[in-house]
């Protein structure tokens, strides 16, 4: 299993949202680059960047810092929050992101998201964020009628790169992983799935790890990280780790 950093930008700043809300935005480091660089530096292999404000406008708004990011690692880096059409998608993989993440539209415009994997193959993650268990779109702002599993077998072998599933009820809340949800969405598919939301401790991602869900291919964490309740270093080395097998 891989650890995702999590760099959530808001007006340029990386900050950490209490279950999705927007105005609880804690700020935690006001130079995205620099972060992005110590968690390279403490053995990360990805980074994942969500832009906040682009999620609710549909569009970039916070370019400058993804790109000051960029600049600053060299290790893959995973971007979502406002990519809704072709052109927003080729533009950031051309400019060095390595993996876009596409949550509202795959929602509204499937066709768009199985078109997209065809042209970039292994490119393209489909972000599902879920609040119990249905899918939240538009920065989380709007409930659907559509359960996280059904819209992730909509993508079924169109070659997703992988499902990222958001537990919003717990995003930031420090509450723990919902290791349940994550594993019973892993083991409705084949597409790799990435825990996100409520990762509070080294024992969660232990649990995800003794899930018996072989699916389940990383973890997402933001507050955790940053308000030292995990340590970075630990963390990458308990993920890398072969998974103990079941008496």
């Amino acid at each position: 299993m891989i650890l995702f950093p999590a760099i959530d930008l808001k007006e340029g700043q990386c900050v950490r949202l209490l279950k999705g809300e927007m105005d609880s935005a804690t700020v935690f480091n006001d130079d995205p680059g620099a972060q992005a660089k110590l968690f390279q530096d403490a053995g990360c292999a990805w980074i994942h960047v969500v832009d906040l404000d682009g999620a609710f406008a549909g569009e970039t708004r916070n370019g400058d810092a993804v790109g000051r990011i960029l600049d600053a690692v060299d290790v893959p880096v995973q971007l979502g929050g406002g990519i809704r059409d072709m052109k927003a998608i080729d533009a950031w993989l051309e400019k060095g992101i390595a993996r876009v993440i596409l949550g509202t539209v795959a929602l509204r415009e499937p066709e768009l998201v199985k078109a997209a994997c065809a042209r970039h193959p292994g490119r393209i993650a489909v972000g599902i964020d879920a609040r119990n268990g249905m899918v939240a779109v538009e920065g989380w702002a709007e409930t659907s009628s559509l359960s996280a599993v059904d819209l992730a077998r909509k993508f079924e072998g169109c070659g997703v790169a992988a499902i990222i599933f958001t537990d919003i009820d717990r995003d930031g809340a420090l509450g723990g992983v919902n290791v349940q949800a994550t594993a019973d969405l892993a083991n409705a598919i084949s597409t790799p799935v990435i825990a996100s939301g409520g990762v509070a401790s080294l024992e969660d991602l232990a649990a995800l790890k003794a899930a018996g869900a072989p699916g389940i291919a990383g973890a997402i964490s933001g507050r955790a990280l940053y308000d030292g309740r995990i340590d970075l270093a630990e963390a990458v080395k308990l993920l890398a780790e072969p998974a103990k097998e079941s008496a």
